[in-house]
């Protein structure tokens, strides 16, 4: 049901005390503590709760938790994602794999007709998009390795906000309206994301009984969702709707502890996610193509190279990338700096190679052994431990479905599988079969899907330089590379690196992506120099935080979106 009227969130309770949080929506600097998130409500709560005494996971659950009952459209209880987690104590840095999960009697095939045609949109739209959910698993798993504060409190902000309701914001109208016929085609997601069936007006507040029901019962017991009432209230739906998700699927999930993919860059520790991710193992090939390559002399220079080591490492990426405990990467070999110094030396000067010149590493290299609409928030403590976490329900509002009397919103992460070769996803990449073996971000029952999510934690000599990430599907990866680049070799602050206008190139399509805000003359010469260029709304919804010199923190959330950054 809804009702009109308008909500403050600057100030939001966490357990019995309110506390005054700093919030800015550009920057927040010389903090102690601080949380980044693309929604005020979330990223105050997270804040609130390092001002309670929590350390940087605790704030992460509870921003996390946030996110999903005020940003429907992006991220929730019902999809998965990825976590880096920095111990300031230890210096260690630890990777968690809380990604969707095929259902076990997934098939390569689910997605053809019997004349083997694709069926149009059923890996996007439906009970049969949704893969296995992570996220609780993944927020009890991260709380119970690392966290302080009872998981009920951390639980408590967003039952009440499900509770009492949200305002909508331009946001969430962009992505019902994008969405609006698959939510319509669902009673119960119609009755909770609509009005009237229609794209509700600015300041709506929509309220989530249900979901907060369903939220008190995790805080008793997380795995509640996985073996409890929440879950036969899933199987059941999926049974009778021709899904494929069943209790043995939410009984058997678990989260995975994996250890990070790191590289370095100008004398700094970049550390970032593993496949079933390919954000880390993309981003430390691109970062080590980029040193491989002489300085350039010139902003389209920079802008030729930066769209090269974007196609090298994309086209690998199509062909080789996939869950790891389903298929061999090539990680050593992708992320070793030997094997950049190769492929830079393809990189012509001030001239574009199309697709068809731009082939992924050499199949006879690969015995060689070794020596994938989001959301993302970033922590870091008093203490300076740091949590970059990137989850999602893949596109806006997900498979479109709501489980009954739960308030679950589905995911549509099966999309994110290679449901055949060279068919485009959501975000128009692909996978290539490589001689005719089975393709490595193939469907199977199990399996994770191949993600783009990259959240990102850069030390120097162990200690925390900064941590950071981005929503925007494929070009998560490349929108990560470009924030560490304009803060470690342009020297900029977290607003400007963060408001620069981006570029993107993922091989197929065989485009150049421009935001607007760049200069004319560049677009110009990057079409002389053989590049489609194409100029898109601006993408993605990153954040960062960094540690100053003076050892304080500042902080920013990317002006595309609506999040601030919250500390004191």
């Amino acid at each position: 049901m809804l009702h009109v009227r308008f909500l403050s969130w600057l100030t939001v309770t966490v357990g019995l005390v309110i506390l005054p949080i700093r919030a800015n929506k550009a920057a927040t600097q010389n903090l102690q503590a601080m949380v980044v998130a693309p929604h005020p409500a979330a990223a105050t709560v997270g804040a609130e709760v390092l001002r309670a005494g929590g350390n940087a996971v605790d704030a992460a659950v509870a921003t996390a938790l946030m996110i999903s009952v005020v940003e429907p459209f992006s991220a929730g209880i019902g999809g998965g994602g990825f976590a880096l987690v920095y111990d300031a104590s230890s210096q260690d840095i630890t990777a968690l794999d809380f990604r969707e999960r095929a259902p076990l009697s997934a098939t390569p095939a689910m997605y053809l007709d019997s004349a083997g045609n694709l069926i149009p949109r059923a890996s996007l739209d439906g009970v049969l998009a949704a893969g296995t959910p992570g996220t609780i698993a993944g927020l009890a798993a991260l709380h119970h390795r690392y966290g302080k504060l009872p998981w009920r409190q951390l639980v408590a902000p967003a039952i009440h906000a499900a509770e009492e309701g949200f305002s909508v914001t331009e946001r969430y109208r962009r992505a019902a309206t994008l969405r609006l016929a698959v939510l319509q085609a669902d009673a119960t997601a119609r009755q909770i994301f609509l009005d009237q069936g229609q794209v509700p007006t600015l300041g709506t507040v929509i309220r989530q009984p249900d979901l907060a029901k369903t939220l008190g019962a995790i805080a008793t017991n997380p795995n509640n969702f996985y073996n409890g009432w929440i879950a036969t209230a899933i199987a059941d739906f999926m049974g009778q709707s021709g899904g494929k998700m069943s209790r043995a699927d939410l009984a058997s999930y678990q989260p995975i502890w994996r250890s990070p993919i790191c590289g370095r860059y100008r004398g700094l520790q970049v550390c970032s996610m593993p496949p079933p991710s390919s954000g880390g193992v993309t981003l430390i090939q691109m970062l080590n193509l980029l040193q491989a390559l002489p300085p350039a002399t010139t902003p389209t220079d920079r802008g030729h190279q930066l769209a090269s080591v974007m196609q090298i490492a994309y086209a690998d990426r199509a062909h080789y990338l996939g869950d790891s405990d389903f298929v061999a990467v090539p990680i050593a070999l992708l992320t070793s700096p030997a094997y950049a110094q190769q492929r830079a030396r393809e990189i012509l000067p001030q001239q574009a190679r199309p697709q068809s010149r731009v082939r992924a590493v050499d199949p006879s290299q690969l015995h060689r052994p070794e020596s994938g609409n989001t959301s993302h928030l970033t922590v870091v403590d008093t203490a300076r431990n740091a949590v970059s976490l990137t989850f999602t329900i893949n596109g806006a509002f997900g498979a479109g479905v709501v489980v009954p009397q739960t308030g679950i919103l589905l995911n549509n992460e099966m999309d994110d599988f290679a449901i055949a070769p060279n068919q485009p996803n959501l975000f128009g990449v692909v996978g290539v079969q490589v001689n005719n073996q089975p393709l490595a971000n193939g469907i199977s029952g199990g399996k994770r899907p191949l993600s783009s999510m990259t959240p990102t934690i850069v030390t120097r000599d162990g200690q925390l330089v900064m941590a950071m990430g981005s929503t925007g599907g494929s070009r998560i990866i490349t929108a990560v590379l470009q924030l560490l680049l304009n803060i470690i070799d342009h020297g900029q602050d977290a607003p400007t690196a963060l408001a620069s206008p981006r570029l993107h190139q993922q091989w197929e399509p065989d485009v150049l992506f421009v935001e607007p805000g760049v200069s004319p003359e560049w677009l110009a010469t990057w079409q002389q120099w053989g590049y489609t260029v194409v100029q898109p709304q601006p993408w993605g919804n990153a954040n960062l935080i960094r540690v100053l010199d003076n050892g304080t923190l500042e902080g920013a959330a990317d002006p595309r979106g609506e999040g601030i950054a919250a500390g004191f």
